[in-house]
């Protein structure tokens, strides 16, 4: 039994990891899109608009 749990816990630190980190990617990459430049920026002046 210790070998199987050491090895589902092996698999799912390494898998585990690349999966966040290909998560990270993506929304970094969503963040930095320059499509979304407007969006975010229009985002951004919510708290300033005067209502």
């Amino acid at each position: 039994m210790n070998e199987s749990y050491e090895a589902v816990a092996s698999f799912a630190q390494t898998w585990g990891l690349v999966y966040f980190v290909v998560l990270f990617a993506g929304v970094v990459a969503y963040a930095l899109w320059p499509r979304n430049a407007k969006r975010f920026d229009d985002a951004a002046q919510i708290p300033l608009r005067e209502d």
